[in-house]
């Protein structure tokens, strides 16, 4: 079994608001946490519709990815979580924009809470370089 577990703890990403790390790299990929429109000094939500929510959750998750040396181009699988799902175009846009090329598998699901009160969250897996 291999041990190439690394957790990240990544500077300039809100802290963690739950017993967990930013991500994990093992086996050549890197396991991002769910990622919530947290401003990172504050702690605080940003924004209030689920476009300026997904924004800051994705540039929260681009933060991690970078931090731990990859890029989001690297992204091989995302999931996104809406409480309001008739803002999936929406959301769409502003996602689009991060992934202007050859975008990652994704699945996006409506759900009925997300922490803090949260309208959006973004979570990733990513492939490194090796």
């Amino acid at each position: 079994m291999s041990t190439d577990r690394q957790p990240f703890v990544v500077d300039g990403a809100p802290a963690a608001i739950g017993p967990y790390v930013h991500a994990v790299s093992a086996a050549g990929l890197l396991f991002c946490s769910g990622q919530i429109p947290l401003d990172p000094e504050t702690g605080e939500i940003v924004g209030e519709t689920p476009v300026q929510q997904a924004e800051q959750a994705l540039k929260n998750l681009q933060t991690i990815i970078e931090g731990a040396g990859a890029k989001m181009a690297d992204a091989v699988r995302c999931t996104v979580y809406m409480t309001d799902i008739s803002a999936f175009a929406d959301v769409n846009e502003v996602y689009a924009r991060f992934f202007p090329d050859s975008p990652p598998a994704r699945l996006a699901l409506g759900v009925a809470a997300l922490p803090k009160g949260a309208l959006v969250e973004v979570e990733a897996v990513v492939a490194l370089a090796s």
